[in-house]
């Protein structure tokens, strides 16, 4: 998944004002504790990043 991608997802999925808030700010477990950005500038690619979001909320199946 291109990082382009993981990012139009997120603000289908989030809407595009909050979906950077909620990366900068929501800790998810499944990253390790860390947020998606975080988890992106540490080198986890966009796919493992959006499947973590994935598990968190409920995204509408044909967005995963």
């Amino acid at each position: 998944m291109r990082l382009t991608d993981f990012w139009n997802r997120m603000y289908r999925h989030f809407g595009e004002a909050y979906a950077e808030s909620w990366a900068k700010d929501y800790v998810l477990a499944g990253l390790g504790g860390r947020t998606v950005e975080q988890a992106l500038a540490e080198g986890l690619s966009a796919k493992q990043v959006w499947q973590a979001v994935c598990q968190e909320v409920e995204v509408e199946p044909r967005l995963r």
